[in-house]
């Protein structure tokens, strides 16, 4: 990172933002054209989880490079100043890097869900029908690497 003074290295912190955030944007390499996808997401273990309907363009960018860059952001706040060049902005923001699999297990599918219904709900005790569970994609990304950066906070 350029600015060491506005790096994260609490990593409690971090994982308090991928806990509490409700959406990341996902990063993918099309055939060597960016794609960029913001997605409703669940954090634990150091994976992110995702859920998607089963077609689309992500999901054929992710069976040919299951690759992908994921950014997360928290507490923006516009910061306005007497110059326009002095405006600024406050925020923290994690970048990270992960491998995408898909996970095909229903009472794995299941509980993943959980993880991710459990951010906005506040439970974590859901009942899916095993028809939606069978048309749906849950994309998990076991996270390589991760930074947290801050500003102004």
């Amino acid at each position: 990172m350029r600015r060491s003074d506005k790096e994260i290295l609490d990593k409690e912190l971090i994982d308090s933002i991928l806990k509490k955030e409700l959406v990341c944007r996902i990063a993918m390499n099309d055939d060597g054209n960016p794609y960029l996808v913001p997605m409703i997401f669940g954090y634990q273990d150091n994976c992110l989880f995702l859920h998607s309907a089963k077609e689309g363009r992500k999901i054929d960018i992710l069976k040919k490079n299951n690759r992908i860059c994921f950014e997360v952001e928290s507490n923006v706040e516009l910061v306005p100043a007497e110059s326009a060049c002095n405006w600024s902005f406050k925020y923290y923001c994690i970048i990270g890097y992960g491998n995408a699999s898909f996970i095909e297990d229903m009472a794995e599918k299941k509980e993943l869900m959980n993880i991710i219904m459990e951010k906005g709900s506040g439970k974590n005790s859901w009942d899916f029908p095993e028809a939606a569970l069978e048309k749906t994609a849950i994309i998990k990304i076991e996270i390589t690497a991760m930074t947290g950066k801050k500003s102004q906070l």
